[in-house]
């Protein structure tokens, strides 16, 4: 049985969709998923980059599209009230609810989806102390979502995806490749089932020369 590590930060609206439909896209696959937070300010962070939100024009492309995706796709989708937003408190309570995950950093399927729809349906505050107060009292952590291993655990998460080459969320690592974006999702299964496309051009695209390099 393979197994597919899902690198997530609830603050993103594509790996929510990604949560969402990742059901479907491994129906009749016999695939074992590892949720995996990570903070994706971490990975914008190590490689110089802002986010989409804080890209005015690109800011609005990305409500829009996500709305767009979310109906196309029969997914329910609310954005918050504001965004973007600090999702440290979320990212350490999902690690504090599991037993293993200070030492595993991998949460259940059925947290993930508590988190990610606290985010993304209701249109609510996502960091709102009282909601996060409710959040936590509901979730009944086995760890103090700010205690020291809770924290080392997020950091580990990050720090292990960046050496793996994860650059955005949602990412998907399987077999040592990695699948980026909710519209990777139709490749990743291709990948899953054997597509000879990833014994050819998958390969020889990593070949292509950089023909300018801009400094910053």
């Amino acid at each position: 049985m393979k197994s597919i590590t899902f690198h997530l930060d609830f603050i993103s609206p594509y790996a929510y969709l990604a949560f969402e439909a990742l059901p479907d896209t491994l129906r009749g696959l016999e695939i074992h998923v590892t949720y995996k937070p990570v903070l994706f300010a971490g990975l914008l962070k190590h490689y110089g980059q802002l986010g989409p939100a804080e890209i005015a024009p690109k800011r609005n492309w990305t409500y829009r599209q996500v709305l767009w995706l979310a109906r196309q796709h029969k997914i329910a989708l609310e954005p918050p009230a504001s965004h973007p937003f600090n999702p440290l408190a979320l990212l350490r309570l999902a690690l504090a609810c599991e037993a293993a995950a200070p030492h595993s950093g991998a949460i259940s399927r059925e947290v993930c989806k508590t988190l990610f729809r606290h985010v993304w349906r209701g249109g609510d505050v996502a960091d709102d102390p009282a909601r996060l107060m409710s959040l936590s009292t509901a979730l009944a952590p086995v760890h103090r979502p700010e205690s020291p291993e809770v924290k080392a655990a997020l950091k580990a998460n990050t720090d292990a995806a960046i050496a793996q080459g994860v650059f955005g969320v949602p990412t998907f690592a399987v077999d040592n490749q990695l699948f980026w974006g909710f519209d990777a999702l139709p490749m990743l299964r291709a990948y899953l089932q054997g597509d000879p496309f990833f014994d050819g051009p998958w390969q020889s695209a990593a070949q292509v020369g950089a023909g300018v390099v801009r400094r910053g």
